[in-house]
């Protein structure tokens, strides 16, 4: 399985980029999406950035990898998803049936 990370580019160099994220450092490369200017946030599988991310996104998606850490050390995780718990699920605009 592969997941994505929420990364935070520091530099540009051409095709690649220096992104932190979830503690680590790395060197990314760009060649699937149109260079990121420098702060911006992108989603890396296998050091490759497949999309840009807004922060609001790369912030969702740290509390759900946080999620899957806490769970497998068997801890709770609902005050990670306060915005989930007081609500009933919703589909995705593309999933839900014509009105």
């Amino acid at each position: 399985m592969c997941l994505g990370i929420p990364m935070q580019v520091l530099e540009v160099d051409g095709l690649s980029a220096r992104c932190e994220g979830r503690g680590e450092a790395r060197t990314v490369s760009l060649v699937l999406i149109d260079p990121p200017p420098v702060g911006a946030w992108v989603l890396v599988h296998l050091d490759t950035a497949r999309q840009v991310l807004t922060e609001d996104e790369a912030r969702a998606i740290d509390r759900a990898l946080d999620a899957i850490d806490t769970a497998l050390a068997g801890g709770s995780v609902d005050h990670l998803f306060a915005d989930l718990i007081e609500r009933a699920p919703e589909l995705p605009p593309h999933l839900r049936p014509d009105p």
